[in-house]
Order: C-alpha cells, then sequence, then structure tokens
C-alpha cells in the first residue's frame, strides 16, 4: 500500500491536464455554454490567501459545471499597468515590464500549482501591446461617440502616488492605494461622460437578480438620483448691475422664501472672477487655495466650523426680487449639484451653522403645525414637513404641496426648471504616470485636438522608459513625444489612463483574445457573455463594478455585442483573517501559500479554504483546520486503497445514504455552500468506514470530491480503475425514490403544546397514529380526565389533540 503522497501526484496530474487541454474552451453547439470568472489580479508577486479563496470558489464552480455537462469558460489574466511597477522600476532602474512580466510567470506558476481549470490559451496581460492597443481603440470610439472630452477643472490630487484620481478613487477624502489625504488642483484632463449613461446604471440594477443587495444599494447610492428643481439667480455687483448668472440645484424649492444668502464652492467658476480687481480678491484667493489644501474630507465634516467669506456681490431672489448677499464657503462641494447652494439658515443645519457664525439673518418660512418657532429661540434648523409661512401666496400650504407651485411659478418667470441630478460625475480618466496606456491623442502646432489613426495602433509605450520619481517620463521623451501623420508634426498626448479602463472590458476580450481585427468578435460575444458567475471582492462595488457595467452598455450601443449587463450572478468573498485581522505583510500574519502546498499538497489547501466558513464570510486561519483536511484526504485515499477490508454490511443502507450524499452536496454546491458539501462528504466517509463500502459508493464519492480536490481525485480515479479523467467524468445523478425515509418524526401536541414526538412507518394511517399517541404517557398526563374534542391531523407531520 502506497498511501497519499500528494506532492509528487499533483505536479504528475498537472502534466497530464496540460497535454490533454482538458480546460480549453471552443465553440461547442450540442452543450450549454457557461462562464466562471473571477475579477484578475494585479501581478505584484506571490499568491496570497485572499487570492486562494477567490480562486478556489470559482475553480469548484467550473469543474462542477464541466461534469454536469456545460461548455465551460474559466480564463484567467493580470491586470497588470499600475503604479507599483512604476516603484519597482525606479528602485530597480528597469523598465516596469521586466518586474510585471516576471511576476506574471510567479503567479501563473503558482495558479498551476493549485489545479485551477483555465483555459490558458486565452490568458490576457493589460500591459501588453496586443491588449493596450484595444483600450486606445475603445478610447478612440468613446471620442467619435461624443462621450470623451477634455477640460481645465479642479481635480483630486495624490500627493503621494503624484497624480489625479476619479471621484470613486477617493474614499473617504483619502487616495484609495496609497492612503494619502486628498488635495484639489487644477489641471486639464480627460473625462468619459459616464453620466450620459446615468439613468441606464440606475434602472437596470434592478435586472440583476442574481447580485447581492447591498452591491446595489452601493451603487444606487453612488450614481445618488436627485430629483428637483434648478433656480437661477442674477448676480447683481454693488452698484446694482446685472454681472452674471448663478443655477442653483435644489431639492427643497419650498424653501425659496427663506433663503437669506447663496454660497458658491472655492473651486466654482464665479468665485475668483467676481472679485477680480476688488478688494476682497487678496482675501478670497488666499481663503481658496486655503481650502483647496485640505482634504474632501475635511471639508464635509459635518462638525467642523463652516468657514467663508462675503464676494461683493449680490444675487436677485427670482420671486421677491430682494438682494441677498453671495459668499465663498468651504463646507460647499463643486461635485454636488452645480457647485453653489441657496442658503436657508432655518432649514437646513449646515446654512444655519454658517448663518450664526456670520451673523447671517435667518427666516422661518416652514412652521411645525403644534409649536410654530421663533427664530431668536431656535439652536438648529427645523428640518420636516410643516404649513408655509411667509412665502406670498403659498403661505398656509403644506410644504411638499407647495414644492409644486414655487417650481410652476419659476418655470413661468423663466428663472427654473425641473432637473434631475446625479451624485455621479464624469469619469476623469487621465493620469500622470507612464506605467499605462497611453491616451491616443494628437496636438497640432495651434493646440488642436485630433484622435491618433486607428491603423496607427497600439500607441506603444517606449522600450527605453527611465523613471526617476520626478514627474511622467513620457512628457520628457522626444521619440515618443513627437509624430508625423501626412506631412504635419503633432505632439502627442502624455497622459496615461486610469488602469480601471483596463478592467472595465477584459471579460469580454477572454472570449476572443487572439482577435487582431476587434477587441472581439460579436459571435464569440453570443457566445460567452454575459459571465454567468463573476466572483470577487465587495471593496469593487462602486468602482470596477460600476465601469464595467457602463463598458457593456457601450460596446451594445456600438453594436459589438447585445448584452447590456455583464455579469449574471455575482458573488462577494469574504476575506482571509488571521487571529481575527486581514491577513498583511505589515502584521506579520501572513500565511505563505506556497509553504501549506509544499507541505501538505494543494488539495489541502482548496479544501480547508472552501471549507472553513460559508464563502460571503470572512474566513480566520486555522492551522488545526489544515491539518483537520488533511486529515480528511487521507482516509478517503485509505478507504479507496484498502477497500476491500470495509465489507458493506447493509447493501440497501449505503445505496440510500449515497444518493442522499450525491442530492446534498449537489443542490449545496448550486448555492456556493461549499462548506456544507464538504461536511456532508465527511458524512459519507465517516458512514462507510462504520457500515462498509463497495465499488460504487467509492467511485461517486470520487465523483463528488472532484471539484474540491482535483488531484487526489484523479489518482483514486486510477486506483478504481475508471478511464480517462475524472474531470471529464458525469456528475452522478440521484435516485429520488432512494432518499426517501421510511420513518417520518410524528409530533404530538395537546391544545396546540408540543407532548411527545415519535418516529413512525412514513405514512401511517390517522387511527393508527391517534392510538399511539394517546398509549404515551406524557400525551395521557394531559388528556386524562377531558374529552378529545377534535383531532387535527397533518399526515407525516403532527397530530394535535383538542380537549375540553
Amino acid at each position: 500500500m502506497s498511501g497519499y503522497d500528494p506532492i509528487s501526484s499533483e505536479v504528475k496530474w498537472r502534466e497530464k491536464w496540460a497535454e490533454a487541454g482538458i480546460y480549453r474552451a471552443e465553440f461547442q453547439d450540442e452543450k450549454p455554454s457557461y462562464y466562471v470568472l473571477e475579477m484578475f489580479p494585479y501581478p505584484s508577486g506571490k499568491l496570497h490567501m485572499g487570492h486562494v479563496r477567490n480562486y478556489s470558489i470559482g475553480d469548484c464552480l467550473a469543474r462542477f459545471k464541466r461534469m454536469s455537462g456545460f461548455n465551460v469558460l474559466y480564463p484567467m489574466g493580470y491586470d497588470s499597468f499600475g503604479l507599483p511597477a512604476e516603484n519597482a522600476a525606479r528602485q530597480n532602474q528597469e523598465h516596469p515590464e521586466k518586474w510585471t512580466l516576471a511576476n506574471i510567470d510567479l503567479m501563473r506558476e503558482q495558479q498551476s500549482q493549485l489545479g485551477l481549470s483555465y483555459d490558458w490559451d486565452r490568458e490576457v496581460a493589460t500591459c501588453l501591446p496586443d491588449y493596450y492597443r484595444w483600450n486606445q481603440w475603445l478610447f478612440i470610439k468613446l471620442y467619435e461617440q461624443g462621450l470623451v472630452y477634455r477640460k481645465k477643472g479642479y481635480v483630486n490630487w495624490d500627493p503621494v502616488d503624484e497624480t489625479v484620481l476619479a471621484n470613486e478613487q477617493v474614499i473617504d477624502g483619502k487616495g484609495w492605494r496609497s492612503g494619502a489625504d486628498v488635495e484639489k488642483r487644477e489641471i486639464e484632463q480627460w473625462y468619459i461622460k459616464i453620466t450620459d449613461y446615468a439613468e441606464r446604471l440606475l434602472a437596470d440594477l434592478d435586472e440583476l437578480t442574481g447580485w447581492p443587495e447591498r452591491v446595489k444599494v452601493m451603487q444606487r447610492h453612488w450614481i445618488g438620483r436627485n430629483e428637483g428643481t434648478e433656480i437661477t439667480f442674477d448676480v447683481i455687483s454693488e452698484s446694482g448691475d446685472k454681472v452674471g448668472q448663478v443655477p442653483v440645484f435644489t431639492t427643497r424649492p419650498d424653501t425659496l422664501f427663506g433663503v437669506t444668502y447663496l454660497v458658491l464652492a472655492p473651486e466654482h467658476e464665479l468665485t475668483l472672477k467676481l472679485v477680480k480687481g476688488l478688494a476682497q480678491e487678496p482675501q478670497v484667493s488666499a481663503f481658496v487655495q486655503e481650502v483647496l489644501a485640505s482634504s474632501v474630507q475635511d471639508r464635509s465634516n459635518e462638525d467642523r466650523p463652516k468657514q467663508g467669506l462675503f464676494l461683493g456681490h449680490y444675487v436677485q431672489h427670482p420671486l421677491t426680487q430682494q438682494r441677498v448677499p453671495l459668499y465663498v464657503g468651504d463646507y460647499v462641494l463643486m461635485d454636488y449639484g452645480t457647485g453653489a447652494v441657496m442658503a436657508v439658515p432655518a432649514h437646513d443645519q449646515r446654512d444655519f451653522e454658517f448663518a450664526k457664525a456670520h451673523d447671517l439673518p435667518i427666516k422661518v418660512v416652514i412652521q411645525p403645525e403644534n409649536e410654530p418657532l421663533d427664530v431668536h429661540q431656535m439652536t438648529q434648523a427645523f428640518v420636516d414637513d410643516g404649513v408655509m409661512t411667509d412665502s406670498a401666496d403659498f403661505s398656509g400650504q403644506s410644504n411638499q404641496d407647495a414644492k409644486k407651485g414655487i417650481t410652476d411659478a419659476l418655470i413661468a418667470m423663466g428663472s427654473g426648471d425641473r432637473k434631475v441630478t446625479y451624485r455621479l460625475r464624469d469619469w476623469l480618466i487621465s493620469r500622470q504616470r507612464c506605467w499605462g496606456t497611453p491616451i491616443p491623442m494628437l496636438y497640432d502646432d495651434k493646440g488642436q485636438i485630433v484622435p491618433e489613426s486607428v491603423s496607427a495602433l497600439p500607441v506603444s509605450l517606449p522600450d527605453d522608459l527611465r523613471i526617476t520619481g520626478t514627474g511622467n517620463p513620457l512628457a520628457t521623451h522626444s521619440d515618443f513625444l513627437s509624430v508625423k501623420r501626412s506631412g504635419q508634426t503633432y505632439r502627442r498626448e502624455t497622459d496615461t489612463m486610469d488602469t480601471f479602463f483596463d478592467s472595465s472590458w477584459y471579460f469580454f476580450r477572454y472570449c476572443d483574445p487572439k482577435n487582431t481585427s476587434l477587441p472581439f468578435s460579436e459571435a464569440s460575444a453570443q457566445e460567452w457573455m454575459a459571465v454567468d458567475q463573476y466572483i470577487g471582492g465587495i471593496e469593487h462595488a462602486v468602482l470596477h463594478l460600476l465601469y464595467a457595467r457602463f463598458f457593456t452598455k457601450f460596446l451594445s450601443d456600438l453594436g459589438l455585442t447585445t448584452v447590456t449587463e455583464p455579469f449574471k450572478r455575482l458573488l462577494c468573498q469574504g476575506m482571509v483573517l488571521k487571529e481575527g485581522a486581514k491577513m498583511s505583510k505589515s502584521l506579520g500574519n501572513t500565511v505563505d501559500p506556497g509553504e501549506i502546498i509544499s507541505e501538505y499538497g494543494a488539495d489541502t489547501a482548496r479544501l480547508f479554504i472552501l471549507f472553513a466558513a460559508p464563502v460571503e464570510r470572512d474566513l480566520d486561519w486555522s492551522d488545526e483546520g489544515v491539518e483537520g483536511a488533511f486529515r480528511f484526504l487521507k482516509r478517503v485515499y485509505r478507504i479507496v486503497e484498502e477497500r476491500d477490508q470495509f465489507p458493506v454490511q447493509d447493501e440497501a443502507q449505503l445505496v440510500k445514504m449515497t444518493h442522499k450524499t450525491i442530492q446534498r452536496v449537489t443542490e449545496d454546491i448550486q448555492r456556493f455552500s461549499f462548506n456544507t458539501a464538504i461536511s456532508r462528504l465527511m458524512e459519507f466517509v465517516n458512514g462507510m468506514y462504520k457500515q462498509g463500502t463497495n465499488e460504487q459508493a467509492l467511485i461517486q464519492l470520487v465523483l463528488l470530491l472532484a471539484p474540491f480536490a482535483p488531484f487526489i481525485t484523479e489518482s483514486l480515479w486510477s486506483l478504481l480503475g475508471q478511464d480517462g479523467f475524472v474531470q471529464q467524468a458525469s456528475w452522478p445523478d440521484f435516485d429520488e425514490t432512494l432518499i426517501q425515509d421510511d420513518t417520518v418524526t410524528m409530533v404530538f401536541q395537546v391544545n396546540g403544546k408540543l407532548r411527545d414526538r415519535r418516529d413512525v412507518p412514513k405514512d401511517m394511517e390517522k387511527d393508527d397514529v391517534f392510538d399511539l399517541a394517546m398509549s404515551q404517557e406524557k400525551v395521557q398526563r394531559f388528556v386524562e380526565g377531558h374529552s378529545v374534542r377534535k383531532v387535527i391531523y397533518v399526515p407525516n407531520k403532527l397530530l394535535n389533540l383538542v380537549v375540553s
């Protein structure tokens, strides 16, 4: 007897699978297609246990679906542009591609060691020209459709990574990667008009029945649809001249008569323009610079004192024609509405605090029904519904009714309109980095912008990039900068694309990775898309998943696909913890998957990580749990290898146990309850050790275990004398008639209260059940001395005696 030796056998089976090409996905009309995908990784080096968990879930599902008769697409690639490669290149004084490709080789080898059943022929790496040329092609298509534009404006600046961030990459006022406080800078940048798709992105969330509700809630919040009124205020100088207009969006037009001042965001285009040449100019300019140097998080802090300055101008109230002062305030953000706020201090807490700090009037225009407000006694704003007051013809109405009336009045005067706004902002796509997809745009000597010709793609990164850490090296690379087209010299754009562009459509490229004419063919997308099961962390709920949905809708609009949503079902797995904390190098609590595989084998690592916790919950690493998984696999190997020593004691019982296990494991995998599926297999093995087994039951065991532990099951399949690979065998069926129990547990109640329970033959006659109940001492105790007025009988479940 040879015993279980995972190390040598796993190498053997990896080689055999690769040689036979059993995981290659090809068009097959006779089989339904199924697309399984995990979010592809950044190739930072070795795999960590979070990777192992993610990939083990996907691989288990892919193997199960193949065995269940599906034509499975299960690819892998690498999201390989980004800042870490630049940092490594600067430290090592080498091209970032060298570090990146070396890491890809390392990760691919570790993924193979895990036995992941990817179709490696479809591998993509976003840093290679054969991929990013299609990023550039798509950018040009977006530009041609009017969905790309360039503008100067205040942007989120990460002072550590020295680049611009999209709004979605600012988490609680800090850079998503560096964690640094984000600043505001005025720079000319490229944007994608994702806001043109805001309503579709919001409405189509209702179609995503296979997504976690919390992810959909997060996207709804980020898109942030608001119905309200846009009101136009005329700007008036100190001398009374009209010098401009300020549009304001509000969801509270009912408070319009309570406006006592207006506030502009420091970034608003009028803020500095209005004070030009005025006495306030130096003070306002200094204030704007100070505010922009602070983080968005600080400015949004509700507890922070509200600061601001008078701009030397007024606005004219559109209904009363009164002048109210115009301020700049640090608490007004350009990212919300129009960057201007009509301040109603009696009915908005931030305005109330600002008004108190600057001794501005407070006017009550909505009174609570029971107790009228005295403005002199107010310690906070009144923000609830009530009755309109001091609001001209609208006084006496409910404030909800007045919303419509006031908006109608503004529309009639030409001073307002109904409007829908979104919290979502256009996607700031350009980055001042070199290790990314070059933006394929050119500038002529007059500064006019033209797209690169499609025939000239890809615009490739230079082979001699030198990264010093001081600015973008593309901006000083003469060979890259200058290009001739039709006899005219152009200057290239030196910004590169946000790396989230790369990951917003890669799942389409997997469908047709060798296509040199298009990003993918319509036929390939028709065959595989949408992804049937997508797997990845909840941290991507807004960023990646929102961009991927946008791109899919755009590609559909281009006519490249009929799919409008990329992922039918989404699973967000929990984190892997150790001693309650997320694994990280800084905490010194990481576990190297390579060491686990070297000691116990890949099957043990996979089995433990799928068994230790439900997939949506965090998993706490346990060395004892790993040992337990290894012991279980050794028990499985032993009972197959020494099967003659475990003769069957009860053939019928073994058949029933086998079919019940097939049913339960199948149902558990289908609902991603991998931990309970493995528990059923452990029970099955324990049952065979106690009651004996036979070759047919062991074959079923090996088939059921195959998606979880592919290496050992190939060895056991061979030991059992079966042909081919177990991974290509059919998933077992169960017989409904063989999983039915002969007995059921019958509950006995008296007046609806449980008094006893007994196992009885299934489908026992009512009279027989009644006689049995009456013979039970625990029932007799509550029936004695009473008459049974009614018998309620639910077959195979309960008998309830209603007594007087």
